[in-house]
């Protein structure tokens, strides 16, 4: 029987060490070369049920990307089904002696804040090529072909004008948030609020365009202290 999970049930599940909870089930494979992956991504093929399931499939020269989920990309889109999966996934890459780096994952968004979004959202739907993601139509839209980073809609109340009106959301592993903040800072970026960490931080580069560094944990999870960040970028 298949069961809605949530991101941390995912992760609390046994066989799943391979893959981490951004935007579905994700993981990566260092294959080394075209053909190993290649290789790799036949025998996954293979697997049953995969037909009925959602999964997407990043052949390139030197590894794969794959990301599963059974409702929704969104983390709240897990169910048990995902967890069988990822482990049969996980057994067919360590039959072929490929090694998973989760660490490597990361899924990127770019966030529209509009005070109307039924305004703004055509324009943006006719001149990507982009088509209303199903279940919220109205909030985010989506390369049909999966191939290009998700642009979300965030309904404003008031209007900002000193601050950004559109920028990058960097969806990682939790277990890798405070090292890319970490890093950004180190790199000259500013931190602009950690008030919603560790579900996403928001940061700026040195002339305050935004960026958020967000996971699937919630904001209610143990806070991240700035020196621990610093420390974990060098």
């Amino acid at each position: 029987m298949t069961e809605p999970i949530s991101p941390r049930m995912f992760h609390e599940a046994v066989g799943v060490d391979d893959w981490r909870v951004v935007e579905g089930a994700s993981t990566y494979f260092r294959t080394g070369s075209l053909a190993v992956g290649s290789r790799l991504v036949h025998a996954i093929t293979e697997l049953p049920g995969l037909d009925d399931h959602h999964v997407c499939v990043d052949l390139r020269n030197d590894g794969v990307n794959i990301r599963l989920y059974t409702y929704a990309s969104a983390p709240d889109g897990l169910s048990t089904r995902d967890i069988e999966l990822c482990r049969q996934i996980s057994a067919v890459a360590r039959d072929h002696h490929v090694v998973a780096d989760p660490s490597a994952v990361q899924n990127l968004v770019v966030s529209i804040d509009a005070m109307s979004i039924p305004d703004v959202l055509p324009f943006w739907s006719a001149v990507l090529g982009y088509e209303p993601r199903p279940d919220t139509p109205d909030e985010e839209l989506n390369d049909p072909r999966d191939r290009m980073p998700v642009f979300y809609f965030n309904q404003m109340g008031t209007a900002r004008p000193q601050r950004n009106r559109l920028h990058i959301d960097v969806w990682v592993p939790a277990d890798q948030a405070t090292a890319r903040v970490g890093a950004a800072l180190a790199a000259g970026g500013n931190l602009v609020t950690d008030e919603h960490a560790p579900a996403w931080w928001v940061l700026a580069d040195a002339e305050g365009n935004e960026a958020c560094v967000a996971t699937c944990k919630s904001a209610d999870s143990p806070p991240v202290r700035r020196s621990d960040m610093v420390m974990e970028s060098i």
